[in-house]
Order: C-alpha cells, then sequence, then structure tokens
C-alpha cells in the first residue's frame, strides 16, 4: 500500500529540544514521508524560531512545508517572508488565518485564510504549491456547518491546492466533510489529520482550544485510566490504528500526524498499519 505521509513539528524553545527533534526527523525521515510541516505561532509569535528552523530543514532530503498565518501580520511582512521561503527554494506552504496571541489586538491587513491565499497567488502566481485547514467538525468560530463549508470552497477558489484537516477522532466527520466538499463540484486532496493519543490532559485542553471532539466513550475510557499513561497509550494507539483503517480503506489521499515532537507514538501507529517499513 501507498499512501502520502507527512508530519508536523514546532519550533522548540530549548537546546535540548533542538537535539530532540534532530533525532525525531531522523526517525520520521526513513519513512520517506511527502513533506515536513513547522508551525507558526498565533500572531506569528514564533516567527524568528520557525524560519530558523525551516532554513535547518531546507538542508535535509524532505520536502518542508512553513505554515503562515495572517491574522497579527502585515502585508509588507508576510510578503517579505514568502520572498525569503522563495529564495530557498521552498515550494509548498500552509496557508492559515492563525489566531491572536492574548492581548493582542491589532489582527493585520488580512482577516481570513482565503486573502493570504489570493494574496500569495497574486504575488507569487503558481509557485507554491498551498495547503489549507479543513475542520470536519466545524471551525470553533464559525457559525453554522453551513458557512464553514462556503469558507473552505472561497480557500479553494482562491487558488489552495490541497487541504489538511484538523484532527478528529470520528472516521465519519471526515467522511462526511469529504462528501459535503464534492457536492459543490470540489475534487480536491483533502487529507486527514491525526493526533496520536498519549496524554489525556493535554489532548483535552488542545481539543477545548481547537474545537475537536473527543467522542463520549473515548474521554471516558481515557479518564478511567487516572495517570496511567502506560494504559493511556496503548488505548490511544488502539483507537488510532482502527480509525486511519477505517480511513484507508475509504482510499484517503494520505495521513498528516501531529507529532508534538515526538515520533513513537506514529511510528507505532504506521507499523500496525504496515506502513512503517523504514528504508
Amino acid at each position: 500500500m501507498s499512501v502520502a505521509l507527512s508530519f508536523e513539528f514546532f519550533p522548540p524553545n530549548t537546546d535540548a529540544g533542538v537535539e530532540k527533534l534532530e533525532l525525531v526527523r531522523g526517525e520520521l525521515a526513513k519513512l520517506k514521508p511527502q513533506f515536513f510541516s513547522v508551525t507558526y505561532g498565533a500572531g506569528g509569535a514564533t516567527r524568528d524560531k520557525t524560519l530558523a528552523l525551516v532554513e535547518q530543514m531546507t538542508r535535509e532530503t524532505i520536502e518542508v512545508a512553513p505554515h503562515l498565518s495572517c491574522i497579527g501580520q502585515s502585508r509588507s511582512q508576510l510578503a517579505e517572508l514568502l520572498d525569503h521561503y522563495s529564495s530557498l527554494g521552498i515550494r509548498r506552504i500552509v496557508a492559515l488565518r492563525g489566531d491572536l496571541p492574548s492581548g493582542m489586538v491589532q489582527g493585520g491587513e488580512f482577516r481570513f485564510a482565503e486573502d493570504l491565499v489570493d494574496f500569495i497567488r497574486q504575488r507569487h502566481g503558481e509557485q507554491f504549491h498551498l495547503e489549507v485547514a479543513a475542520y470536519p467538525e466545524m471551525h470553533p468560530q464559525a457559525s453554522s456547518p453551513q458557512a464553514d463549508l462556503k469558507a473552505f470552497i472561497r480557500k479553494v477558489k482562491r487558488g489552495a491546492h490541497s487541504a489538511i484537516t484538523q484532527y478528529f477522532y470520528n472516521a465519519e466527520a471526515y467522511l462526511h466533510f469529504r462528501d459535503m466538499v464534492r457536492a459543490e463540484g470540489v475534487d480536491m486532496d483533502i487529507v486527514p489529520g491525526i493526533m496520536p493519543i498519549t496524554n489525556y490532559t493535554q489532548l483535552m485542553r488542545f481539543s477545548e482550544g481547537c474545537g475537536a471532539e473527543i467522542p463520549r466513550w473515548i474521554r471516558l475510557k481515557l479518564a478511567s485510566y487516572g495517570d496511567d499513561r502506560v494504559s493511556i497509550r496503548d488505548f490511544g494507539h488502539e483507537v488510532l490504528v482502527r480509525m486511519c483503517e477505517r480511513l484507508l480503506k475509504e482510499s484517503v489521499p494520505g495521513l498528516h500526524f501531529y507529532t508534538l515532537n515526538q515520533d513513537q507514538a506514529s511510528l507505532g501507529i504506521l507499523k500496525a498499519l504496515g506502513l512503517g517499513r523504514l528504508s
């Protein structure tokens, strides 16, 4: 089975974190993924660290896809960064709206991801392959699922090539969203975002912020394990393997892993799926 894989990282804050991430990237690179992506903090909070990590990773063999968010950024700042990425040979961008950091009130010159997509297309034509975000369970700030779908379609029409979803634990949510997009006449790759389950408290905090639904049966089972992290990891592994098996049967175009700068959980899932053969 041939499935496109990709892995997301965030810029580490410490030297130890930088060294650990180098090892993690080395292990995941053995799977020959399509690309590695690098996150961009709210309001450009990690701009310099993201740029430094992207510059380092361009010297490696795996394609790098920097995240770029428009909230809190000026047109000139975005243009400067895009031109720099172009000079580095970057050919893939994850174009996002992003969020304002707590306390920041200036939203920048663009309000939505569709505006950023349009700006990149006007400035760089088809130079960059543009990934955008998709929300199978609805963006937490959308007024309705229908409004969220329309916003996604607008991003596509402005020039997005493909999409990566927010993580989810209900395959039916992804499949329904994919079918709704197709019903709108849009046939593009929508890659499921996969978040391994290794820490219950952390997962609940992330999910409250991004609007990802944790099905009740999963929440109750995880909560029942208390501080038993081994049982949490084992159960999380089982949940993700079963969901990914369902997705692969539906011929999804790939799997995108939110690694949190770790490799073992993702590698374990891929090995169980028969996709973890290292080169």
